[in-house]
């Protein structure tokens, strides 16, 4: 078990990584084409400035903000969660399919029924659930082993890929375009109700995640042992895989599949407070701060143009997963 210290130091270090992921979202805040300032936004929080001041601040830029903390911490979550449970670097949702799951949810509800706000986070849910059903069947149900579950994924991911991929022909031209830079990764023109949404969500996840946080730090330690221990790995594993699911869910719903966060964050969670434990919160930290930077990235780096924020994030992840495998012995 980790000692209380080392949990301490961990805790504290996550809270400022988090302290600079604030920080970057604020700066997002009056950065941008429409100059503000830093005195601009003040005057906004403060009830003055113009209405179009208020519109930019309050209606694009500070959803935008909160939106990318918000994703970013469970979508980082998530990965640790599966990652955990899978005692594998490569057991995210991204990489397992469930994102992908998700994401074909969302169209789904988006260009199939014609559905909006809520019902797409629902359909989102439900997408990444059944594919996680179908995936958990096929790699030997409660057993999760983790070589078999990522390669069972990694099918199931790129068939429902393909079913992405037809969904978008179907649909006509306006939407097809819409969702297509959806399922690039996109917080562009993001309002606040799906916002809220996870706003809601996510601290009610994270509450219910806590109470497996012992149980799965037990399960770090190998089967044998925490069954020793009194664990019911069956059920714990399979009740922390469809926790993930759903915080995949409720991430993605609001700003499509973003490839890599859900990989990188965990590792690079678990590196900067080097916890022998699911690095839960670390992740969740690490996760919002990776996706608040790219997000920032994505906005000024071409200037008027804005990147789809899953692009940046792709590169960024790429480049760790390439000095991952290149740092280890052949």
């Amino acid at each position: 078990m980790t000692p209380p210290g080392t949990r301490r130091r961990s805790a504290a270090i996550s809270l400022a990584v988090l302290l600079v992921a604030v920080v970057i979202a604020a700066a997002s805040l009056f950065l941008g084409d429409y100059h503000l300032g830093l005195s601009g936004v003040l005057d906004v929080f403060g009830g003055a400035g113009s209405g179009t001041d208020r519109f930019i601040v309050l209606g694009q830029r500070l959803p935008r903000a909160v939106a990318g903390l918000l994703v970013g911490a469970a979508l980082g979550v998530a990965g640790a969660v599966f990652q955990s449970i899978s005692r594998n670097q490569l057991g995210s949702p991204d990489v397992i399919g469930f994102t992908t799951g998700s994401a074909s949810g969302a169209l789904i509800a988006l260009l199939v029924a014609g559905l909006g706000g809520t019902q797409v986070v629902i359909g989102a849910v439900a997408g990444g659930l059944l594919t996680a059903v179908v995936v958990l069947a096929l790699s030997s149900g409660a057993k999760l082993r983790g070589e078999r579950l990522i390669v069972v994924g990694i099918a199931i991911g790129a068939m429902l890929a393909s079913i992405n991929d037809f969904l978008l022909t179907r649909a006509d031209q306006d939407r097809a375009e819409a969702a297509k830079l959806w399922l690039f990764g996109s917080l562009n023109g993001i309002t606040w109700p799906p916002v809220l949404v996870l706003a809601v969500a996510l601290p009610a996840l994270l509450i219910l995640l806590a109470f497996l946080t012992p149980p799965l730090r037990v399960l770090e330690m190998g089967d044998e042992i925490a069954q020793g221990l009194g664990v019911r790995v069956a059920g714990m594993r399979v009740s922390a895989a469809l926790l993930g699911v759903a915080l995949t869910g409720a991430a993605v719903s609001v700003s499509g599949p973003v490839g890599f966060l859900a990989l990188a964050a965990p590792q690079l969670g678990r590196r900067i407070t080097h916890s022998l434990a699911p690095p839960f919160l670390a992740a969740g930290c690490t996760g919002a701060l990776l996706l608040t930077t790219a997000d920032l990235v994505s906005q000024r780096a071409l200037a008027p143009f804005q990147i789809p924020v899953g692009l940046v994030a792709g590169v960024l992840g790429g480049a760790y997963l390439t000095w991952l495998i290149g740092r280890r012995p052949a």
